[in-house]
């Protein structure tokens, strides 16, 4: 599912399917079992949980990703980050702390 840039949401988001941001969300973003997408427009001031996470945009929150986290270039996250594989890309902008946990524990 896609969720245009003239969008913005307050409050909690939950899905049960892989999401494309590029609105504006402010509160939280759950989707345990599912990959969100925040595109290069997206802003979201919001604690992320979902599967993976791939960010073209902007994240200000702390973001658990059970699986994977991938940070593009351009991307930007201010925040914690907790996920057991990580990725960076050069142009991409992190500032926080990244816990890495191994697979299957609580992170």
């Amino acid at each position: 599912m896609n969720m245009g840039q003239s969008l913005v949401i307050k409050g909690e988001l939950v899905g049960g399917e892989d999401l494309t941001l590029d609105g504006r969300v402010e509160g939280k973003v759950s989707l345990p079992d599912h990959v969100l997408t925040v595109g290069a427009n997206a802003t979201l001031l919001a604690e992320v949980v979902a599967k993976s996470v791939i960010v073209l945009g902007t994240i200000r929150g702390n973001v658990t990703a059970k699986e994977k986290f991938e940070l593009r270039a351009g991307g930007v996250v201010d925040g914690q980050l907790s996920a057991p594989k990580v990725a960076m890309a050069e142009g991409a902008t992190f500032n926080g702390k990244i816990e890495m946990p191994k697979k299957g524990e609580k992170g």
